[in-house]
């Protein structure tokens, strides 16, 4: 009974993990996929905290340290549930997991994992960047608060994106995630600080997800707007909570699985 209960256990498990690693190895093959993602906050970074930084402002660097490793993660989050939901049902490929004998929720957890690897591919470099070249100098501390804040800060933006995913076709979905993605990180703050744009649109930046996000990044640093922290960890678990059901109700339909 044992032996029984041990390998009902392990097969399960082994099919788990296979799926992620399956997953992450399709995404970081996907030269479409992993270049922008990883490269985009990587390059505007050395671009604004180290090119412009003309200065050689600590602050600065510090600042966007926090701004553009939030924004990384929410591009990873996005495009890796949004694009990949999208392009997998034109393909077939949802319909094909149907009759499949794999575990539930087995895709939803590869893909989870997926994002939360470039998440800390993304804080990594970053960190590594800030360190050497932006001579951003944290205590360790700080530097594990952003990875962690980073990591986890992907799961709204997984959400929002699996959503899309299950709603538009794989030709729409980058379009769409674009025209959100570019305005909410520039009107939560990510390039820019609020003080800096119009004092309506800086109001108006607590109604974007990326501001909660980046609030909590910059919380680490210093340099956030002095709200509870509480306050931002509930939005995202909200919108987070929210938009999976909303997919989940989506995929669930026969519909939402055929090209």
């Amino acid at each position: 009974m044992a032996i029984a209960t041990s390998t009902s256990v392990r097969l399960p498990l082994r099919a788990y993990v296979n799926e992620v690693r399956c997953e992450c190895l399709r995404m970081l093959r996907d030269p479409a996929f992993c270049i922008p993602v990883i490269g985009f906050p990587l390059m505007f970074y050395l671009l604004f905290a180290v090119v412009l930084n003309r200065q050689h402002s600590a602050a600065t660097a510090q600042y966007l340290l926090a701004t553009y490793g939030a924004f990384g993660v929410i591009g990873a989050g996005l495009f890796g549930f949004g694009v990949g939901v999208a392009v997998d049902r034109e393909r077939g490929f949802l319909r094909l997991k149907r009759v499949l004998p794999t575990p539930p929720g087995a895709m939803l957890l590869a893909k989870l994992a997926m994002a939360m690897l470039f998440a800390t591919l993304i804080s990594g470099l970053m960190a590594l960047l800030g360190a050497t070249v932006a001579h951003v100098a944290l205590a360790p501390w700080q530097w594990l608060a952003l990875l962690a804040v980073d990591v986890l800060g992907v799961l709204p933006f997984a959400a929002i994106g699996l959503y899309v995913g299950t709603r538009v076709g794989a030709s729409a979905a980058p379009a769409l995630l674009n025209a959100v993605y570019l305005p909410m990180a520039f009107l939560s703050g990510l390039w820019l600080p609020l003080s800096m744009l119009p004092a309506v649109l800086a109001k108006l930046a607590v109604l974007w997800p990326a501001y909660h996000v980046g609030q909590l990044a910059l919380r680490v640093v210093g340099f956030d707007q002095g709200q509870s922290p509480w306050l931002h960890v509930g939005v995202l678990a909200g919108i987070t909570a929210v938009f999976f059901a909303l997919a989940q109700r989506r995929l669930s339909r026969p519909a939402a699985a055929v090209p």
